[in-house]
């Protein structure tokens, strides 16, 4: 059967809280393309202080009980996770199969127990109710194709009074976002082809999230209007980035 032309532009639509299903898999399809270089422009975009983040959350989050993190990526933030009882999701079985050695080597060296890997999404999480004390998400909020409904399955996962972390790029205002698109267009975006060698680089991708992302205020709402508690949204040095911290009732 043939689209109408509302499906069609709701299939192609990327604004602060969804991402249509056409661009969503284009997006995974980007997202996989950076594999190879993936920590190398982190990096170089942050200053190097995407380490001091995942550091920061690290110290956020629980030391006991069971931690989901959506959208590990290639394992950048789990192999430094020391200790806890950790689960791994991401929709792109490439993304796992870089994570699944990269991280186990390194928590098996530490005599640390492994980490159970899954492949899916976070508006479809498969995970029993009330099962983790903690979740996490870095740099991945921004591509969940539904905000609300990935925030809607992580308060269904969670137990009461679990913790829900987030980090993305930050966004105060109107300005600051102009702002922010100049740097991921022009200095990200010229590294990027740099190193890709490629002028349709895959990190272009990283710009057009970024500029449908919404406001570090609009989360917070988005948070509470979902169930969560006690949530609060704080831009981190040096105004790149913001953690949202919530917990379920």
């Amino acid at each position: 059967m043939e689209l109408t032309k509302y499906e069609k532009e709701a299939r192609c639509i990327v604004d602060a809280e969804v991402i249509g299903e056409s661009d969503w898999v284009e997006l995974q399809r980007n997202l996989e393309a950076t594999i190879p270089v993936y920590d190398k422009i982190n990096n170089f975009a942050t200053f190097g202080q995407v380490k001091r983040w995942r550091k920061k959350v690290r110290n956020i989050l629980p030391r006991e009980g069971k931690i989901l993190e959506i959208g590990c990526g290639p394992g950048s933030f789990a192999e430094d996770v020391v200790g806890r009882d950790f689960f791994c999701l991401d929709p792109i079985p490439q993304m796992l199969k870089i994570a699944k050695p990269r991280v186990n080597e390194k928590r098996q060296k530490r005599g640390d127990l492994p980490v159970s890997f899954y492949e899916g999404t976070a508006e479809n999480l498969p995970f029993k109710d009330n099962y983790f004390d903690a979740i996490c998400t870095l740099f991945s909020f921004r591509d969940w194709y539904d905000k609300r409904k990935g925030l809607e399955e992580s308060l269904r996962v969670l137990k009461s009074g679990g913790m829900i972390v987030i980090i993305d790029p930050a966004k105060i205002n109107k300005v600051h976002g102009v702002l922010g698109r100049l740097w991921m267009k022009y200095w990200v975006g010229t590294y990027a082809r740099l190193i890709c060698k490629q002028k349709n680089h895959p990190w272009k991708w990283l710009t057009k999230t970024y500029m449908s992302f919404g406001t570090t205020n609009k989360y917070i709402r988005m948070l509470e209007e979902e169930g969560f508690q006690n949530v609060s949204g704080k831009v981190i040095f040096p105004g790149m980035a913001t953690i949202w911290k919530g917990n379920a009732p």
